[in-house]
């Protein structure tokens, strides 16, 4: 690959684990919710980051703060929506796939 498109491949592949690790988050707090919730819940709070990217206030809280940075980002990338879709989605399918699992588990 050239280091381009690794760039690429790192930059959209880190704005998926965003999102999984925003399911993640859901799913610790409200362990008791569907997938479907927490990947949507995910996928909100991923969009509504980036969307807040639009006012500018992120990119001025990045410039004094590093965490600011990594939890807020500084501008706004449409195609990061697909990828927090993309995240949102692997996430869904982890989570139902553990609670299948573990409801199998549970009858057998």
């Amino acid at each position: 690959m050239r280091a381009g498109a690794d760039g690429a491949f790192a930059k959209y592949a880190g704005s998926a684990l965003y999102t999984v690790l925003l399911c993640a988050l859901v799913a610790f707090c409200a362990p008791r919710a569907r997938p479907l919730a927490v990947a949507g819940t995910g996928l909100a709070l991923s969009w509504a980051v980036e969307f807040f990217q639009l006012t500018g206030v992120p990119a001025g809280l990045s410039e004094r703060s590093a965490v600011a940075r990594l939890v807020l980002g500084s501008t706004f990338n449409g195609p990061d929506l697909f990828w927090y879709a993309v995240g949102a989605a692997v996430a869904w399918a982890v989570h139902a796939g553990v609670r299948r699992g573990a409801r199998l588990r549970t009858v057998a």
